[in-house]
């Protein structure tokens, strides 16, 4: 076989890499691969406010437009790490054309998720069986914000992440609403009986309407998926089960607004 003699050495000089890109001429991020460094992305007026303003949350990087920037200032907010000033376009590259983003986006990372043994066995904890929908999780913690619920308990699993879209339905309220992940809701629900929490699921097919149940603090409201409701072993597991009598022919809510009926409900019948 032939051998190849040394190669000549190249004759003309190795192109140089162009730099690096940022701020205004940056690249959409979109371009890139999935994060895997476990950031969280928060964009939204409220929802970016609010992250800055909780000193348990730690900003990896902030972009925000020139409006943005000193509408953050007028309010007296001083972020922990350098404004990166950018185009609108550049965050909506990045998000997506239907992300309603008021010029503000953070990478930040995750709050701590408390254990139930860690939660004041007082007031009134949610407890989300399997519901899947970002925006449906994020309007409940809004509403769980609104009526001053001591947690959010949900599972590690069929559950979405505290990111994104649901930081942004939540406007805010990821902020002032600790949420508990845990593995199995039924341990977890016999965890909370055992620090004295009366367990009230809620569905359609509840044996009593809601306004007329028994009702006491500590109280774990019980959630189920739209469609599917609770399941056999989460429902089950509850003390009781209770159903939201509503007058018109419609007798089933979204998710989200069941929860705000159901808070409304019981803070009043448990303060």
């Amino acid at each position: 076989m032939r051998q190849r003699g040394p190669r000549p050495p190249a004759t003309h000089p190795p192109r140089a890499r162009p730099p690096r890109k940022t701020g205004w001429n940056r690249k959409p991020e979109r371009s890139r691969p999935p994060r895997g460094d476990g950031a969280v992305i928060l964009y939204g007026w409220h929802t970016v406010k609010a992250a800055l303003e909780n000193p348990a949350r730690r900003i990896r990087r902030l972009f925000a437009t020139e409006n943005a920037a000193r509408r953050l200032a007028e309010d007296g907010l001083t972020p922990a790490v350098e404004t990166e000033l950018v185009r609108p376009d550049v965050i909506a590259k990045r998000l997506g054309p239907d992300a309603v983003h008021n010029g503000l986006l953070a990478e930040a990372d995750p709050l701590p998720s408390p254990e139930l043994d860690e939660l004041e066995p007082a007031g009134i904890v949610l407890v989300l069986d399997q519901i899947t929908d970002p925006h449906n999780v994020g309007a409940i913690l809004r509403t769980a914000a609104g009526f001053a619920v001591s947690a959010v308990v949900t599972t590690a699993r069929h559950s979405p992440e505290a990111t994104g879209v649901l930081a942004k339905s939540a406007s805010g309220a990821l902020e002032y609403v600790p949420i508990v992940t845990v593995q199995n809701l039924a341990r977890a629900l016999e965890a909370l009986r055992e620090r004295g929490y009366l367990l009230v699921g809620l569905d359609s097919t509840g044996d009593v309407d809601l306004g007329e149940a028994p009702l006491r603090a500590p109280l774990a409201l019980v959630l189920g998926a739209e469609g599917k409701g609770l399941r056999q072993l989460t429902r089950s597991t509850c003390d009781q089960v209770a159903r939201l009598d509503l007058p018109g022919r419609i007798k089933s809510l979204n998710v989200s607004n069941a929860a705000a009926l159901a808070l409304y409900v019981a803070t009043k019948r448990t303060t």
